[in-house]
């Protein structure tokens, strides 16, 4: 049985997020589908995790079982950007060792969230306008403290299914490029709806209503209601998934 990596990108826009649900159209089904009628034998992919409705990836690994006629990755690109729709790319596909896990494997992931004060028609639907303009370095300076701590329950949604909501940010930072303001995030793990609900806490201290005393009581109250809103889905991207090296053929 031979274990492939499938390295993807994707616009959200039109899909219930990266994991097969009932009520709508996700991006594992549309994967899986195309996989399974140019292999003829039913495929099962498992993503390297579970983004949200409407969000977005330009780099989303996942990973699926062959045991039957070997067939050339170059190819195999091919004819899946072929059947799958506009909005979902196939980037690479490569052979891993057996044990290989597109999930549990990973070592990190990194988000970007996108937030203007332009109005764009044509970045709109990737963006989140906000109408003022946040003060960066306030934001920035409650960046570190999202790396010293490691329970963000103030920040996941709630009734989950996860045994824990214990993470370890690596690496948290606004940039200003141009008009834009790009919020980038690395952890070893997400918690479902976490970094948007980072991102909207953090606007807050962009307002001028959050200081470092506030982001330290909305940590350790460990309850989702004293935190930011989250920040709308469509301007959140996820950016990158790192494995070990030795995972590769």
């Amino acid at each position: 049985m031979a274990r492939f990596f499938i390295t993807l990108s994707y616009n959200g826009k039109n899909y219930v997020g990266w994991q097969i649900q009932p009520n709508g159209v996700s991006v594992q089904q549309k994967l899986q589908e195309a996989l399974s009628i140019i292999l003829r034998s039913q495929v099962e992919v498992v993503g390297a995790g579970r983004t949200d409705a409407g969000v977005h990836a330009s780099k989303m690994i996942a990973h699926f079982d062959w045991n039957g006629k070997a067939f050339s990755c170059e190819d195999m690109v091919f004819k899946l950007n072929s059947f799958l729709p506009k909005d979902i790319a196939i980037l690479s596909i490569v052979e891993v060792k057996p044990d290989a896990h597109a999930r549990f494997s990973a070592i990190s992931r990194t988000y970007k969230y996108f937030v203007t004060t332009n109005k764009d028609p044509f970045l709109h639907e990737l963006t989140y306008r906000v109408n003022f303009m946040p003060d960066i370095d306030k934001m920035n300076a409650l960046c570190p403290l999202l790396i010293e701590t490691n329970d963000f329950t103030s920040f996941s949604k709630l009734h989950t299914d996860v045994k824990t909501n214990i993470c370890k940010i690596e690496f948290a930072e606004w940039e200003l490029k141009e008009n834009m303001l790009v919020f980038k995030i690395k952890a070893d793990r997400f918690l479902r709806n976490m970094v948007r609900a980072i991102v909207g806490t953090l606007l807050e201290a962009g307002r001028g209503r959050l200081d470092e005393k506030g982001l330290n009581r909305i940590i350790k109250a460990k309850n989702r209601q004293v935190a930011g809103d989250s920040a709308p889905g469509h301007a959140l991207f996820l950016d990158d998934v790192q494995y070990p090296v030795d995972i590769w053929l």
